[in-house]
């Protein structure tokens, strides 16, 4: 088949069609689905032109941007698969701080230094080599997110290849349905996003750190401790309780790991001045265990610093099982679902994580809708493909008993609908983006999200 592109073109039996169907995909354990056909665009003309050919052929569209979801969201059966790893243009507006970046962009990789060259900054991800497609559209929770929120909120336009394959910009004077749209519905997006104009913010010259390590015996006190600090602490501190069984952790002189399992709370903060952060940080209060700490580092930090740490923790090469939940549980119901999770981690790289986002704010008008007072997150990281099902179970099944215990939903971000759909959208805005998706996507060529019962999908409970 002879195609007018300037990209790579593929099809089932073609070589190189295997490596073009997974070999960007960051989780080693790779869907069985398999594509009608994946171009590998050069520019945003090949992806009008692959939107259009898949028109006559009767093709869905999925679409690629980082590889980085669980659940391989861009690898459908009998799809054409865009693959947009080309796309990582980065055109910064010195007059209005705005950066126009191409959807394969990686945020901490990419993104953040060149940002960081000209005093600016972004809410990029925490795992440092996602793309900024997939993570944007499904809301983006990222870096100094409890003061700047949603990523999403900071974009101010994308311009989009519709399902027409006509190439036009969406923002918020014009085709403002798929703006709103392009804030949150993820893979159900009814269009293939090209390129994300966002909004920057100064760099703020100082981001301090301030770990402590614990022994798990110790979990539900600081869990407590947590949740009654977290309504009052100011949004520049971002608290995060990490179950860790890396070996590389602070540890005081002569202090010797125990083994298995302990607990990282990670706090980092952003300000103007050293002064300032170590007073925002003692917004955490007293630790109620302090003395029985494993071991305590605190000092300046970097965003770079902090990706290094977050590539050790998720390593390329590993497979992957993942789930989350929201939760508005208080500890005393928290704390034990999560102990359930943090005891059973038996890898060296598996961890969980406890998130504090409270206090909820009023969200604005875009697709993006539910979120909750604590993320919990839980990533199962092995290396045989014999275990896949034992631990996919597992994390579905402990998350599942959270979100039956005081959750209010899930972040796409860390989903894997195929195995627990849940509700990530309010019901009010899933139905308006059904409508915008039966307006601009009549004969539905764009892919959704894969799910393994439709009739679930954004179903809580």
């Amino acid at each position: 088949m002879t195609i007018a592109v300037k990209g790579a073109f593929y099809l089932p039996g073609d070589e190189g069609y295997e490596q073009a169907r997974v070999g960007r995909i960051f989780n080693a354990r790779k869907p069985e689905r398999y594509p009608a056909a994946i171009l590998q665009v050069v520019d945003e003309t090949d992806v009008v032109a692959g939107v259009r050919l898949a028109a006559e052929r009767g093709w869905t569209i999925s679409v690629r941007s980082g590889g980085h979801s669980w659940a391989a969201w861009s690898v459908h059966d009998d799809a054409l698969l865009l693959d947009l790893g080309a796309l990582r243009s980065l055109d910064y507006d010195d007059a209005t701080g705005i950066v126009a970046a191409g959807p394969a962009t990686m945020g901490s990789l990419e993104l953040a230094p060149f940002l960081t060259e000209r005093g600016r900054s972004f809410p990029g991800g925490h795992c440092a080599s996602v793309g900024i497609g997939g993570y944007l559209l499904q809301g983006g929770q990222g870096w100094n997110g409890r003061l700047k929120g949603w990523a999403c909120e900071s974009v101010v336009a994308v311009d989009v290849v519709t399902a027409d394959g006509d190439l036009i910009r969406a923002d918020a004077q014009q085709n403002t349905d798929l703006y709103w749209a392009a804030r949150g519905a993820g893979p159900g997006f009814p269009g293939v996003v090209v390129r994300f104009h966002l909004q920057t913010y100064p760099q703020p010259p100082v981001m301090w750190q301030d770990t402590w390590t614990f022994h798990l015996d110790d979990a539900e006190r600081v869990v407590h401790w947590l949740h009654e600090v977290l309504p009052s602490l100011d949004r520049r501190v971002e608290p995060v309780l990490a179950a860790t069984r890396l070996p590389d952790v602070p540890l005081y002189p002569g202090v010797e790991h125990p083994g298995g399992t302990v607990l990282l709370l990670h706090t980092t903060c952003m300000g103007q001045s050293e002064t300032e952060v170590r007073a925002l940080l003692q917004g955490l209060g007293e630790c109620p265990v302090a003395g029985r700490e494993l071991g305590r580092v605190t000092g300046p930090t970097t965003l770079a610093q902090e990706s290094d740490a977050q590539i050790a923790q998720n390593p390329d090469g590993y497979r992957y099982a993942v789930d989350c939940a929201w939760s508005d549980a208080s500890a005393d119901v928290l704390a034990p679902l999560l102990l359930d999770i943090w005891r059973g981690l038996d890898t060296e790289h598996s961890f969980s994580i406890w998130y504090g986002w409270a206090p909820v704010r009023a969200l604005p008008d875009m697709a993006f809708s539910v979120e909750g007072n604590v993320y919990v997150a839980t990533y199962l990281i092995y290396q045989d493909a014999a275990e896949d099902e034992r631990y996919r179970a597992r994390v579905h099944e402990q998350t599942a008993a959270i979100a039956r215990n005081g959750g209010v939903g899930v972040y796409l971000g860390d989903t894997d609908f195929t195995r627990r759909p849940d509700r990530f959208l309010t019901d009010e805005n899933f139905q308006r983006l059904t409508e915008i998706r039966a307006v601009r996507d009549p004969h539905r060529r764009i892919a959704s999200y894969l799910v393994s019962s439709p009739d679930r999908l954004n179903h809580h409970g």
